[in-house]
């Protein structure tokens, strides 16, 4: 599985990790999917290390952008990163999950034909940025909506 962020924000570039704002929930719900009860590591290498023992992947849509602050909706001039170069040497990803809105659009305003795309199943979770929104207002109903990636049949699509 490949979790797809838009762009890191801010704080998560200045420190090289993704979703390093400890107000963001990534962590807090993969840790809830996959880790049986167990709180998220306090060291970053860990945390990697477990996303990748359950099979998960985490990058960017977005390559480089101009962006003041952190908000996906004052990205400009993105240029995407190669994601169907990424598929083509890991053929073992089946399924693609965007987190939000920004990296499901900017997915498929770049690659969305793509044949190495087409191969997958393709699902957008609510974004994990503390931001409310009229129907995610927390962790909890985030949480909820990306219980859904545990039950993703991970068979590519034909």
């Amino acid at each position: 599985m490949l979790i797809l962020g838009s762009m890191p924000g801010v704080a998560s570039l200045k420190a090289h990790q993704y979703y390093w704002n400890p107000r963001n929930y990534m962590w807090r719900i993969l840790y809830a999917l996959f880790g049986k009860g167990q709180e998220p590591d306090e060291e970053y290498e860990n945390r990697i290390s477990f996303a990748l023992r359950n099979g998960i992947a985490l990058w960017d849509v977005i390559a480089s952008c101009e962006r003041e602050g952190s908000l996906d909706s004052n990205i400009r001039l993105a240029v995407p990163n190669d994601i169907p170069g990424l598929l083509e040497r890991y053929p073992n990803i089946a399924v693609i999950v965007c987190n939000g809105t920004k990296s499901y659009a900017e997915l498929n305003k770049h690659f969305g034909k793509h044949p190495e795309l087409l191969k997958r199943k393709i699902v957008r979770m609510p974004s994990t940025s503390p931001i409310p929104t009229r129907d995610y207002r927390g962790l909890d109903d985030r949480l909820e909506a990306w219980r859904a990636i545990t039950s993703l049949d991970v068979c590519a699509r034909t």
